[in-house]
C-alpha cells in the first residue's frame, strides 16, 4: 500500500523536527490547470510547523532545513511547497 504524499511529509517533518504543532495541507486541487499539477493531485502543499529546531534560525535557514528533510519528495513530484515555520512563542505558524 502506497502512503499519500501528505502523510509522508507529515511523518518526515515529525521525525526531523519533533514539532509542537504541524499541519500539512494538500492544496493541489486549487492548482488544477497550472504548472506542475497532475491528475490525482499530491503536487502542491502548504506546511505550518512550530518547532524548537527553528529557534535562532533565519527564515531561509528554516526553509533549507525543511526542504532538506523533504528532498526525496521534492525530487519525486511535489511541485510546490509553501512553508510557514516558527519557533515556539513567535506566533502562529
Amino acid at each position: 500500500m502506497t502512503m499519500r504524499t501528505q502523510d509522508i511529509i507529515t511523518d518526515k517533518l515529525t521525525a526531523a523536527f519533533a514539532p509542537e504543532s504541524l499541519r500539512v495541507v494538500d492544496e493541489s486541487d486549487e492548482h488544477e490547470g497550472h504548472s506542475g499539477h497532475r491528475p490525482g493531485g499530491q503536487t502542491h502543499f502548504r506546511v505550518y510547523i512550530v518547532s524548537e529546531a527553528f529557534k535562532g534560525k533565519s527564515r531561509i535557514d528554516r526553509h533549507r532545513l525543511i526542504n532538506g528533510a523533504l528532498a526525496a519528495e521534492l525530487a519525486a513530484g511535489v511541485h510546490a511547497l509553501a512553508i510557514h515555520a516558527a519557533a515556539p512563542g513567535e506566533g502562529a505558524a
